[in-house]
């Protein structure tokens, strides 16, 4: 065991792979990926005897026997929003160490569908969002703090963080301890019905498994089958977590084999 290893039993480098006394920020919330990923990484908090994380709510905060979860309104896309919430975390908890960019849009499905203010709003979610994040997020995770008071506190003495983002981009940010990892996610059944879908793709982030035959799906996927958000979420929390600790600059594709 290295010394980084070793320094602080709460240290993204613990064998279990806990995120205890961490704070995260997941966008993209009310998205079923972003939901499952909160999920998720909520359980990577919790004790194994500890009850499954709840589904988050819409405008009020939950809390398991490790984790608490808060709603907290912004833009992604907009840069004093990021700012003001960064700003709001390190006030309230000293620290952040995971953030997880899941907010971009899906988009018209053609050009002919498309206007101006619809390409403008795709790229404000799909760009600015996880600039915003790659941009001021890992000076904030590089922030030393003193334990504070709040269940499961704990001093961090040591820079690092991890930063997700979901469908964008991947990069390093060298000799700081921040990872910066992306994930590219395939057909993924959000459960939505066709008669509540958004068919120029401008308040969801993926398409309905459903716009895609069953016949489709086993022609175009290894596995034949569209994904879940929570096989998308697994993967977050594995890139959040310990167990990715040498992992940074990757491009982890999950789409059932269809690329």
């Amino acid at each position: 065991m290295t010394d980084i290893e070793s320094k602080s039993p709460f240290s993204p480098y613990r064998a279990d792979g806990k995120l205890y006394g961490f704070v995260c920020v997941v966008t993209g919330a009310t998205q079923p990926i972003g939901e499952a990923i909160i999920a998720e990484l909520a359980a990577c908090s919790n004790n194994p005897s500890s009850a499954p994380a709840p589904k988050l709510p819409s405008s009020t905060s939950s809390t398991t026997s490790n984790t608490k979860i808060i709603p907290y309104p912004f833009s992604p896309s907009a840069e004093d929003s990021t700012l003001g919430l960064i700003d709001d975390i390190l006030n309230a908890w000293g620290r952040l160490d995971v953030w997880v960019c899941s907010s971009g849009l899906l988009g018209p499905a053609s050009i002919a569908d498309t206007t101006p203010a619809d390409l403008q709003k795709c790229f404000e979610a799909n760009t600015y969002a996880p600039f915003f994040a790659l941009k001021y997020a890992p000076p904030a995770m590089g922030k030393l703090c003193e334990k504070r008071n709040y269940p499961n506190a704990e001093c961090k003495d040591v820079r690092y963080g991890s930063i997700v983002v979901v469908g964008s981009v991947a990069g390093v940010y060298g000799g700081t301890g921040i990872r910066i990892n992306c994930i590219s996610p395939g057909q993924i059944d959000v459960g939505v019905d066709l008669n509540n879908f958004d068919m120029r793709g401008m308040t969801a982030q993926l398409p309905p498994s459903s716009l895609q035959s069953k016949e489709a799906q086993k022609a175009n996927t290894s596995l034949e089958r569209a994904g879940l958000p929570t096989e998308v979420a697994r993967v977050a929390g594995f890139l959040a977590s310990g167990f990715s600790s040498y992992v940074t600059g990757a491009n982890l594709v999950v789409d059932g084999g269809a690329s």
